[in-house]
């Protein structure tokens, strides 16, 4: 997720709580120049087409050599799909300090939320990324495969999480009497495997349809109001919309 302003939970949505620190400037730095290689990468194939853009133009258009650019992505392809390991790693962290006390769901919601920072300022550029990708199957293909790692590497932390809580609420070894009274561990979430995979890949799925939702009404939505309202149905188990 890229992983937009600073937004206030709903009514419905989890309490509010302590937000990371910032980043240090090298990391802003950093970060600042992947973003500008990837926007140049995404500015030149909507006008020029992916396949007629060069590692070359990229780096010329950004500022930067093309050394440089091989410092941020591992191929040329790779700067159009734009997956930001730094961010991925920032909510995997959130989710394994979390309360264990609290609903898994609620917990993955807080971690993404914290990423939405400056994302909704950049709106034009994800719509047209998205264009790109659409007109590139290759690239779609690429980018599935690095959203699936994403999503495996946050059901991993997913599993650390419902792990500390059973160990903390003594439902772990020789535990099995506290289930019951325990239902957000991991026995009673289907064991250390599915339910895992099964929330980071509908939390995944939910910023993607967030996002996509956003980027089709400029102007008319908030991304924080339209995630928030994302998450709130799947709290409330997707029922029936009125009317």
């Amino acid at each position: 997720m890229q992983v937009v302003p600073t937004q206030k939970p709903s009514a419905s949505g989890p309490p509010e709580r302590r937000r990371p620190s910032s980043p240090g400037l090298r990391e802003r730095k950093k970060q600042a120049t992947r973003n500008a290689l990837a926007e140049a990468a995404v500015r030149l194939a909507a006008e020029h087409g992916v396949e007629n853009v060069t590692v070359e133009a990229i780096s010329e258009a950004a500022g930067v050599s093309p050394r440089t650019f091989f410092n941020y992505f591992p191929s040329h392809d790779d700067a159009f799909v734009l997956i930001d390991e730094g961010v991925g790693e920032r909510i995997r962290a959130s989710v394994r300090r979390a309360p264990a006390d609290r609903p898994p769901l609620d917990v993955v919601r807080a971690a993404l939320a914290d990423e939405l920072d400056g994302f909704e300022q950049r709106q034009e550029f994800w719509a047209l990324q998205a264009r790109v990708l659409q007109r590139s199957p290759h690239l779609i293909q690429r980018g599935l495969q690095a959203q699936v790692a994403d999503q495996r590497a946050l059901a991993a932390a997913i599993a650390d999480w419902l792990k500390s809580g059973t160990a903390a609420t003594g439902t772990g070894r020789g535990g099995c009497r506290d289930r019951a009274a325990h239902p957000d561990s991991a026995a009673a979430h289907g064991g250390d495997s599915l339910f895992p995979q099964l929330l980071a890949a509908v939390a995944q799925t939910a910023v993607r349809v967030a996002v996509e939702h956003w980027c089709d009404h400029p102007g008319e939505v908030r991304l924080a109001d339209t995630f928030q309202e994302v998450f709130a149905q799947l709290a409330q188990g997707l029922p029936r919309p009125p009317g």
